[in-house]
């Protein structure tokens, strides 16, 4: 265990606000693995501040300066949504050259009771997010959500992103043990919710 909460990937910094998550998924790289090429993020508490995280990307950014920085870990980054908005608004300010891009399962309006998507409007450049099915029961097998809502309230939010002319991809994981989706499929209900489509091959060993 360790408080990683930033991290660097393939020349890009990544933060690591959470381990909670309302999504169980089959495909998880945590199921398997406790770092991700060396760097534990299982996090010891979830009791981390927005200052926690700017104190250890300041030190990260000064090593590897990054054109882009993503809020992606062993959670849902949108579980500590006030953190988020903080670190963000200190990126958009200090960094300014760095694109913000979330990657997120979508339900975050289903947690806080309202649309939160305005309020990161001019924060984040960019949404990913999981749609991981054609429909409720593959993406239910593949996500096991802990709400019966989820896939609905994962379509809703990639909405109100394009609602609000933010970027948005919606992705699947494509190939877990040979199980195969319909990529036209899925490629046609992200492009009639308004976001662009990304197929993300399943990577067998993680990082």
């Amino acid at each position: 265990m360790a408080n990683i909460l930033v991290y660097t990937l393939d020349g890009k910094i990544y933060i690591n606000l959470t381990n909670r998550c309302t999504n169980d998924c089959i495909f998880c790289l945590r199921k398997d693995k406790n770092d991700v090429k060396g760097q534990e993020l299982w996090l010891d508490n979830e009791n981390s501040t927005a200052k926690d995280v700017i104190e250890q990307l300041e030190k990260i950014y000064a090593q590897t300066p990054s054109k882009e920085i993503i809020f992606c870990g062993y959670g849902e980054p949108m579980m500590k949504l006030d953190v988020l908005k903080e670190v963000a608004k200190y990126i958009k300010n200090n960094y300014p050259e760095s694109k913000i891009r979330v990657n997120t399962n979508g339900h975050a309006n289903f947690v806080y009771k309202r649309n939160v998507v305005p309020e990161l409007k001019g924060l984040i450049d960019e949404f990913s997010v999981s749609l991981n099915g054609a429909t409720k029961e593959e993406y239910n097998e593949l996500s096991q959500p802990k709400f019966d809502e989820a896939y609905e309230e994962m379509k809703k939010f990639i909405k109100s992103c394009a609602d609000e002319n933010i970027s948005v991809v919606a992705s699947v994981v494509e190939g877990y043990k040979g199980k195969h989706l319909d990529l036209e499929k899925c490629e046609q209900i992200a492009n009639d919710l308004g976001a662009k489509f990304r197929v993300r091959e399943w990577i067998v060993n993680g990082y």
